[in-house]
């Protein structure tokens, strides 16, 4: 169930929980394996239906998805280095290989698309 949490922190740059000090997000996070989230959709799923207010939340959850928005606002300004490397790997692969969760989860939380739209351009695979 944490690496679900972890899932949604890190598909969207929340990557939350914000330390006291405002430095950065925390690292508690960090060593999730990202392979098994973005490989099973059992376990992805319902942690995106959470971030778009379609499903339940576990607390974790909740209190991460409070923070997306600025996430996304300052390029994840806050976030660690392992967390901006895993940041860019789901929203690659949500990009990539689930457009539709992609443009709703970018429709709720960047509807200007003044943030998304760098991430699509610098992380969608070209088609050959």
């Amino acid at each position: 169930m944490n690496s679900l949490i972890v899932f949604c922190v890190l598909s969207l740059a929340a990557l939350t929980i914000a330390r006291p000090d405002g430095a950065t997000y925390t690292d508690k996070y960090d060593n999730v394996d990202l392979d098994e989230i973005l490989g099973n959709r059992r376990l992805m799923v319902p942690y995106i239906k959470c971030m778009l207010d379609q499903g339940k939340c576990a607390p974790d959850a909740k209190e991460l998805k409070e923070h997306i928005k600025e996430a996304l606002e300052n390029e994840c300004g806050k976030c660690t280095e392992a967390q901006k490397k895993g940041t860019r790997r789901v929203i690659g692969h949500l990009i990539n290989h689930e457009a539709d969760f992609w443009n709703e989860l970018a429709a709720k939380y960047d509807p200007e698309r003044k943030y998304t739209t760098k991430y699509e351009k610098e992380l969608k695979e070209v088609e050959a």
